[in-house]
Formats: C-alpha cells, structure tokens, sequence
C-alpha cells in the first residue's frame, strides 16, 4: 500500500487530509511537526509527503530540507503562504508541488496521484510523454519517427524534465541536477539548451513542449 506522510500542527487539516487519502485506497500517517515527522519516517516506510510550513518546532523549510538532503521522496507542501516569494523557496529547497490553503480535498488527490505517477517515471529508465520516447539506456530521443543523439546535458536536461511533467524546476535546481553543486558558470547555460531543445520538439512534437513559468523556471508540458 502506498503510504503517505502527512505533517501539519492542526489537527482538523490532518484527519481531513488523512479522510481523503483513506477514501482513495492510500495509508496515512500523521506527525504535528518536523521532529515527530523524522521520527516517523525512520520507523515506518513513506512513499511522499503532505507539508505544512508554519509549524512549532522544526518547520516545513526546514523539515523539507532535511528530508531532501538524504532522501529522494516526493513532498507537497500545503500552505496559507500564495506568494510567489514562497514558492521560489520551496522549490528551491525541493519540494515538488505546492498547494495554497484553503484547497479543495480531492485538488491535492489529484496532485498526490499525479507526483506519484511522476516519480515513478523518474526511476524507471524510458520516458514516453505523447509522441516523444526518451530511452536512458541508450541515450536516445525518438520523436515520432524520427530519432535523435542529443548532447549529454541536452539529454540529461530533457530527461529530468520529461521525468516530471507538469513540475516547475528552477534554473538553481537544473544547475545543481544537472551541471552539479560545483558548477561555477552563468546559470543562463540553462536557457541556452532549454532553446536548443525547444528548437529540436518545435515541429516534429505534436504533444510536448517546454514552457517558460516567468519569475520561477522551466516546466515541460503534454498535450493530448
């Protein structure tokens, strides 16, 4: 059963949350705070995360860092916070979606089966999005019928991005993924393969693109 880790002080958002998850078929679990969470997750088995921000204690940002420093799941961080200052930062810190209270309870099923989905495609080693099949094993993109030997970082960027649809990756998190931590170039070297990608989709796709999100990042979408 896929389990789901819910952290959130207000006791009333965690049984509604924990309501609609149970509805679906999901196991959830509860933790009022960062501290209660990492315990949890060291005793029991957690497939993504549902995160609050504003929590006594440890709280979201910190918590979702943590989390991201050792552990590859899936967080959606819930929050009274709209601003797109705060989603800078949860991205920037890894969190993988973002939902602003209120929210409608069957929005975020919605999200949570789509993230899951996501990561699943993200560990496995081919990627089909529409007509657009991306094979890791060997290092090719087919776009309909027609094949393509990418560059490296070409390659790799379309792979993080076609791995999560839909998701917004900030320039600093490509930079980090795929150039790594130590690259100390312009981070416009992500614009620069973004345009060439575009130009090699552009024409032959008749389902995917990369989408410029202004003031946050890149997003690869597809169409039906």
């Amino acid at each position: 059963m896929t389990n789901v880790l819910i952290v959130d002080d207000d006791t009333n958002i965690r049984k509604l949350i924990k309501a609609t998850l149970h509805g679906e078929g999901y196991g959830a679990v509860e933790a009022a705070n960062g501290e209660e969470a990492l315990r949890l997750m060291d005793a029991t088995p957690v497939d993504l995360i549902v995160l609050d921000i504003m929590m006594p204690g440890m709280d979201g940002w910190e918590f979702c860092r943590t989390v991201k420093e050792t552990r590859d799941i899936p967080i959606i961080m819930v929050t009274a916070k709209g601003e797109v200052s705060q989603k800078i930062k949860g991205f920037r810190l890894g969190t993988d979606d973002y939902l602003v209270k209120p929210f409608d309870p069957m929005e975020l099923l919605m999200r949570v089966k789509a993230l899951l989905k996501r990561y699943r495609i993200e560990h496995s080693q081919k990627v089909q999005l529409g007509d657009v099949s991306i094979d890791r094993r060997m290092h090719e993109v087919q776009v309909k019928d027609k094949r393509h030997l990418l560059p490296l970082k070409e390659f790799e960027l379309l792979f993080r991005l076609a791995s999560y649809p839909g998701q917004i990756f900030t320039r600093d998190q490509l930079i980090e993924q795929i150039w790594g931590s130590d690259y100390d170039g312009d981070e416009r070297t992500v614009d620069v393969h973004v345009r060439r990608l575009r130009e090699r989709l552009d024409g032959e796709s008749d389902h995917v693109s990369i989408v410029t999100v202004r003031g946050l990042g890149y997003r690869l979408e597809v169409r039906p």
